[in-house]
């Protein structure tokens, strides 16, 4: 009978953990959604950003480019100062974070109609909303896939990073297709390293709290690397 009782106690802090992983995370997106249209669709926004060319082209200045990099910055503090951080801090950073980024994926809505974007958003929200589930449901161990993963995703970086000096349209399609199915994977990879933090439970409510945004943001990142990979396929340029 006490078994009973633990396990449905673990199942309630388990699904109580990814309920407030999904908050975090759909705030952020609907953060980043909304900064990056009003951004995108602002001409004076997005020229604190870009400069436009007179063949219609826009380069990033370089308040363009911190905004870019910043995001990778704020990663990593959360990353590895989790344990020095508080929870308001790492809520605060999460949040200007999510803004951030919405700033530098403005860029979007200058390049594609909205109604590609807006069918790409619906696609990408059916294909990680079926890997979430598949990530949560299964009994299977997905950590050697997630490793396998990690190292597609190093070899995806490198592979981007070369072809910037290349500007090879074929390569840039292959790199795009392996992105689809890396960030796919690693939607269910995450989805279930969440449920096992979970399980597992916490010392205390700042803990679940910090865990709860890091499984947030890596959620998060998943979502907006497949929506923008998927962008290249059925975004219809401008």
């Amino acid at each position: 009978m006490e078994n009973n009782y633990e396990i449905q106690g673990t199942r309630t802090l388990s699904n109580s953990f990814v309920a407030n992983v999904f908050m975090w995370m759909f705030a952020a997106l609907g953060i980043t959604a909304l900064v990056a249209y009003l951004f995108g669709t602002d001409e004076s926004l997005f020229g604190m950003m870009y400069s436009i060319k007179s063949d219609g082209t826009a380069a990033m200045n370089i308040l363009g480019w911190i905004v870019m990099l910043a995001p990778i910055a704020l990663v990593l503090i959360m990353s590895f100062a989790i344990e020095k951080l508080s929870a308001s801090a790492m809520v605060i950073l999460f949040i200007v974070y999510s803004v951030i980024m919405g700033i530098s994926l403005s860029f979007i809505f200058y390049v594609y109609t909205f109604a590609s974007i807006f069918k790409t958003f619906i696609i990408t929200a059916g294909m990680f909303g079926i890997m979430a589930v598949l990530g949560y449901t299964t009994k299977t161990d997905l950590t050697k896939m997630g490793s396998i993963l990690i190292m597609a995703l190093i070899g995806i970086v490198i592979a981007s990073l070369v072809n910037m000096f290349l500007g090879s349209a074929r390569l840039d399609y292959i790199i795009s297709i392996i992105g689809v199915i890396v960030f796919t994977g690693l939607t269910a990879w995450d989805m279930q390293k969440i449920k096992n933090i979970g399980i597992a439970g916490f010392e205390n409510n700042e803990t679940m709290t910090k865990l709860s945004l890091m499984g947030a943001l890596n959620l998060y990142l998943d979502f907006i690397n497949l929506f923008l990979y998927l962008l290249k396929f059925f975004g219809k340029e401008k």
